[in-house]
């Protein structure tokens, strides 16, 4: 079992920077792949970034590819979204997610249902 907290969340002008956290509690956070999820107004939640549990292969969206970097800190038990370049299309809720090892496989990480622990998510706001 683990519990999810994100923070760093805002609002920002367009071209900016935010830098979102996902602290997790419990252990082995090391075992668990770590998801970004996001849901505009009106719209499905979507798929943003994912780092697998050994840190060794990081997955984004399109959209978001060149401008977001997914990493993680296990000493901190941490999870971290950078956020680059930011555009209003960008504003949304922000989740953090985590499976447990591969999960249910990684070509299915762009899958919200593949994850099994979610936290209560953040918003970021980007003005334009």
């Amino acid at each position: 079992q683990v519990q999810l907290v994100e923070s760093g969340g805002g609002l920002v002008q367009a071209g900016g920077s935010l830098r979102l956290s996902c602290a997790a509690s419990g252990r082995a956070f090391s075992t668990y792949t770590m998801g970004w999820f996001r849901q505009a107004p009106g719209k499905e939640r979507e798929f943003v970034a994912a780092i697998i549990w050994t840190g060794g292969s990081t997955y984004y969206a399109d959209s978001v590819k060149g401008r977001f970097t997914i990493s993680r800190d296990n000493a901190k038990n941490t999870v971290y979204l950078q956020m680059n370049s930011l555009k209003p299309e960008d504003t949304a809720a922000y989740y953090c997610a985590a499976v447990l090892l591969g999960g249910r496989g990684y070509a299915r990480l762009r899958e919200d249902s593949s994850y099994d622990y979610w936290g209560q998510g953040t918003q970021v706001t980007v003005s334009s």
